[in-house]
């Protein structure tokens, strides 16, 4: 058997949440603040699975589960505090829209900056900008900064550079939720020919349809744990029946 292409192993990450003011009478006549101590918790805990190569994986669950922080363990952005993720290719990540993006730059100096920390050459993406600028539907805002764009452009012009990087796994968290419907219909086929290509896909989303349509495999986070890991049709219905 193949090595897998990604390994999770028992892991864990923790946080630290503000528990807010806690202020008495005497305080409050006074001017001081007592503030309470920072309050840990875990996102996960023990979180083990290994994932092959060509595999399409919809990752589940309620808000605030540890979707998002489960990719960017895999995007190598977080490190876990207990047990160890073993990425064995290149990530494309497609995980916060404005992820890799440097607001006061123009889309034209982003995307050869985003394309070219993932190894891209000058030569390589200048061939490729018209097409990555045909694709995000920007042509008229090459020159503008980007923190001038909108959402639904800044993920336009995000998908179209990930799109087209040669990564082997890539990485697609509800981001698309924020395209129109005639972009987001042009991002799927473009999913769809790249998992044809083999690539390997972690898919977070709360719309079923999606989930079913470019996934095989589901893992569905809850209460600080992974509570299933096999078919996403099941992971999608034991998420759905423990919330209904």
């Amino acid at each position: 058997m193949p090595a897998p292409v990604i390994s999770v192993h028992n892991v864990g990450v923790r946080f630290q949440r503000d528990r807010g003011q806690r202020r008495g009478l005497k305080d409050m006549l006074s001017g001081a603040k007592n503030r309470r101590p920072p309050e840990e918790f875990w996102a996960f805990r023990g979180v083990s699975f290994d994932v092959a190569q060509g595999e399409s994986i919809g990752v589940v669950g309620r808000n605030g589960q540890g979707k998002s922080t489960l990719l960017k363990m895999v995007a190598e952005v977080l490190i876990p505090d207990e047990g160890t993720v073993a990425v064995r290719q290149g990530v494309a990540p497609l995980i916060e829209i404005t992820g890799g993006f440097v607001d006061d730059l123009t889309v034209r100096d982003n995307v050869f900056l985003a394309a070219g920390l993932h190894g891209k050459s000058k030569a390589q993406i200048a061939d490729e900008f018209d097409d990555i600028i045909d694709f995000a539907e920007i042509k008229d805002f090459v020159n503008t900064p980007y923190k001038h764009l909108s959402s639904g452009m800044k993920v336009r012009v995000a998908f179209a550079v990930v799109s087209r990087l040669d990564e082997p796994i890539l990485l697609v968290d509800e981001v698309l939720a924020v395209g129109d419907r005639g972009f987001r219909r042009k991002c799927y086929t473009r999913i769809e020919e790249m998992l044809a290509e083999g690539r390997t896909m972690f898919f977070v989303s709360h719309n079923d349809g999606d989930l079913k349509r470019f996934c095989t495999r589901g893992i569905y986070l809850d209460k600080g744990s992974l509570q299933f890991d096999g078919a996403i049709d099941e992971a999608f219905e034991r998420y759905t029946t423990d919330y209904a």
